[in-house]
């Protein structure tokens, strides 16, 4: 495949030049493994695609993927490096990506039950923020945001991953399936049937993910569509046409809704900084024209003192471990921020 993001020497490359190694992860239309390239032993992960000859052929998603990510080239984008396709009658083809240490799910599951650094949220915030602004002005919405969709190097750097139901979009929005969004992250307007939305679904998205970071669980953890949405209406208030113009136009909305007030955020997201709080409630704005858009969060003041750099992430498993309880604080680079004593103290 010609013209992929950032030139790669594995263009060239066959199957047969990879080792395969252990599975690092499954979806609905294959397997990733870990692999190396035989001589020059440079890590990457091999994503297989089942073909179905006798039904769709290539699934829709892996070509969106593909399509998509052959236009876009960030650093906090997942760089896809190549195309394989085995010889006929395998019927599989292969999608080589950079190799990336864990996704943010992992991160967050292996620190539990400490929660991650104050610094480290800021970091990956603002870098989510470039990643998705950089999406946006190019008509991409990603539709699919998630813990486990975001791979984190053990750097810190935080990459935008698995495009397959990312979608180029149009002014105004095209109408599209609401089925998208896995349901703890999905947006209110999809939840209750919209056929028009943007990247303001992104962005609710990407608050549930900056509030699962704070206090390490979701947020909205239903175990159905209704749930989903009652457990969104619980915390932040049920909406009606006028917190939310013509939201009972809605195809999905029902004004036998239970009326529960707005609830304090700062009793949830115990430890967010004031600003922090702001921050969150911008993306939580239930009309989707009136959500912060990314390219304006990143002007957001939560993020104005982000660390110039992290500590390796796997230093953050010493400090779990007790290993690194004598580690002094820096006054300068500090990989916690200012707003880090709260964290720890929850801890």
């Amino acid at each position: 495949m010609e013209n992929m993001p950032h030139a790669s020497t594995l263009n060239t490359l066959n199957l047969a030049d990879f080792e395969q190694g252990s599975k690092i992860g499954e979806g609905t239309y294959g397997t990733v493994h870990s692999a190396t390239i035989r001589g020059t032993n440079e890590k990457v992960a091999l994503k297989q695609i089942k073909i179905n000859a006798d039904l769709e052929g290539v699934p829709s998603t892996c070509m969106r993927e593909v399509t998509l990510l052959k236009e876009l080239n960030h650093p906090n984008v997942v760089v896809l490096h190549d195309v394989i396709i085995q010889p006929t009658g395998s019927e599989k083809l292969y999608l080589v990506f950079e190799f990336i240490d864990q996704d943010l799910k992992m991160l967050l599951d292996k620190l539990r039950p400490n929660r991650l650094p104050m610094g480290y949220v800021k970091s990956f915030m603002q870098q989510l923020l470039n990643g998705l602004a950089y999406c946006h002005s190019h008509r991409v919405v990603h539709r699919d945001l998630k813990p486990q969709n975001l791979l984190v190097t053990n750097d810190g750097v935080i990459k935008l991953a698995d495009f397959g139901l990312a979608r180029a979009f149009s002014i105004p929005s095209r109408c599209y399936t609401h089925e998208v969004v896995t349901m703890w992250y999905r947006a209110p307007e999809v939840l209750l049937g919209t056929k028009m939305y943007s990247t303001g679904i992104d962005m609710w998205s990407l608050g549930c993910i900056f509030a699962e970071c704070v206090k390490s669980d979701p947020l909205f953890d239903g175990d159905c569509e209704i749930d989903q949405l009652y457990k969104i209406f619980q915390l932040l208030g049920t909406p009606d046409d006028t917190t939310w113009p013509n939201v009972s136009k809605l195809p999905d909305y029902n004004m036998s809704f239970p009326k529960w007030p707005k609830k304090d955020l700062a009793r949830v997201l115990v430890g967010m900084p004031e600003d922090g709080l702001a921050f969150i409630k911008e993306m939580f704005i239930y009309p989707p024209m009136y959500r912060i858009t990314a390219k304006n969060a990143l002007s957001h003041r939560f993020l104005r003192d982000v660390p110039r750099r992290l500590a390796p992430i796997p230093s953050l498993y010493k400090l779990k471990d007790g290993a690194s309880s004598s580690t002094k604080r820096k006054s300068d680079g500090d990989p916690f921020g200012d707003d880090d004593s709260l964290a720890k103290r929850r801890n």
